[in-house]
């Protein structure tokens, strides 16, 4: 990759060919070694993408487990309405850099503009990658995040200077995006169709009050108890004994009944 002040040569990143884009034109073949190129600006990186494992119909069963998890509220599966999903290859980029202690870390950045911040939580294992191919360009949603505001991003951030990165690349992932209606309000998340991981920003979460309630209740009863062994330890080693025996004979029952009231809250909430 080359850059000159007045008129810019492209280089291929991988056989330094040089490249003759049309106008206009941001993703390139190279036609010496073959290779699949984004062009920023006068910048050239290489281009992937992920190969999507997942259709429609599997895409939402993830999302039904998903929704059916810890994470969200009690039978969000049964009771969210599907209102649609759209299917798009989306720009992420892809940087790859040493860490002072040696070890390869991969950063990734959205290219293009989302409310799925998550996105930047994906594992995209290098093996996985895939020479991107032009029959995709339909579904390709183009980047519009310049490579200058990434690495901008990256050193703000990460604390990782652009003379640090060892590698980047524009890399496509396939993503169904669904839309959901939960008790009159609208959803949004995101199935990446390579791996079925789910992501979303913002879901109907379970609420903490209720736990947190039944933590607190919990808490009272075996604080008393404790006192016991104490008070009995001031009248000698006996009276401790049978304060022990008290607090064990009490907190057996009240420990039963704890139980049970936190898992009718688990199945309520």
């Amino acid at each position: 990759m080359s850059e000159s002040t007045t008129v810019p040569t492209l280089n291929c990143t991988q056989c330094s060919g040089e490249l003759h884009p049309d106008e206009g034109q941001i993703f390139l073949t190279c036609p010496f070694c073959n290779s699949t190129v984004f062009l920023d600006k006068s910048k050239v990186v290489f281009h992937w993408y992920l190969s999507p494992t997942l259709d429609a119909s599997k895409a939402q069963s993830a999302l039904a487990r998903w929704m059916a998890g810890n994470q969200t509220v009690k039978d969000l599966d049964k009771k969210a309405h599907i209102e649609g999903h759209t299917f798009e290859y989306f720009p992420l980029w892809y940087f790859k850099h040493t860490t002072p202690d040696g070890k390869e870390e991969i950063i990734i950045q959205p290219a293009a503009a989302t409310s799925v911040s998550e996105l930047r939580n994906l594992n995209l294992p290098a093996g996985d990658l895939k020479k991107y191919n032009p029959s995709l360009d339909s579904e390709a949603y183009p980047p519009n995040v310049p490579l200058d505001a990434a690495l901008g991003w990256l050193s703000d951030e990460k604390d990782v200077s652009k003379t640090e990165i060892a590698e980047s690349a524009i890399v496509h992932v396939p993503l169904f995006t669904f839309k959901y209606n939960f008790k009159g309000r609208i959803y949004t998340s995101v199935v990446e169709a390579a791996t079925g991981r789910v992501l979303a920003n913002i879901f109907p979460e379970k609420a903490e009050a209720p736990y947190q309630m039944v933590a607190g209740i919990a808490a009272v009863p075996f604080l008393c108890l404790a006192t016991f062994p104490v008070i009995g330890s001031l009248g000698g080693g006996e009276g401790a004994f049978t304060g022990l025996a008290f607090c064990t004979v009490l907190g057996i029952p009240a420990a039963a009944i704890l139980i049970a009231v936190a898992a009718w809250v688990a199945a309520k909430v």
